[in-house]
């Protein structure tokens, strides 16, 4: 899907979903023209915004309201716009010894890959099992205390999941 969008739909698309993530809240024409290096009017960023909503990559909550990623639109934007920086060699090496690591239980694995990982992107990191299909409703993490935070997840189906999770020291409650 993403080699049917232009170069411009694509500036703001990323510029849409980032702003999106950003505030959490529906983004306006005005909100990504002022993020854009090209100038471009708002008329044009709502006809390019049109044509992502016939793609099923945005929705409008109501009429007067920006737009928001529908779920597509988010998967879309994790597989092929997102940026991380590389992993390095040595980070490579010393993640792939630790799951290589006879005896470790699955769990631990798992938890520890995540904290590195989420770690170098600077990103906080989820791992759901297999197991069932969830429908992600809400997650909320709350800043415990400097390297610890809790996790909220609430399910489709109003079942909720609480974590303690190890983020970077120096993570801040708004990033």
């Amino acid at each position: 899907m993403i080699s049917e969008l232009n170069e411009r739909s694509r500036q703001i698309f990323r510029a849409l979903v980032e702003a999106y993530l950003a505030e959490g809240v529906p983004v306006g024409s005005k909100s990504i023209a002022a993020q854009l290096p090209a100038v471009l009017s708002s008329a044009t960023i709502r006809n390019v915004m049109k044509d992502l909503e016939d793609m099923g990559l945005l929705y409008s909550p109501h009429t007067s309201a920006g737009r928001m990623p529908t779920q597509a639109g988010l998967r879309m934007f994790v597989d092929a716009l997102l940026e991380v920086g590389n992993v390095t060699e040595a980070e490579a090496r010393e993640i792939e010894a630790m799951a290589m690591a006879r005896g470790a239980k699955p769990e631990e694995v798992l938890s520890d890959a995540t904290s590195r990982l989420s770690g170098l992107a600077r990103c906080a990191g989820l791992v759901l099992s297999p197991k069932q299909e969830i429908v992600l409703k809400h997650i909320e993490f709350v800043l415990i205390s400097p390297g610890q935070a809790l996790t909220i997840i609430v399910g489709q189906d109003g079942q909720v999941e609480n974590r303690l999770i190890t983020v970077p020291m120096g993570m801040t409650a708004d990033a």
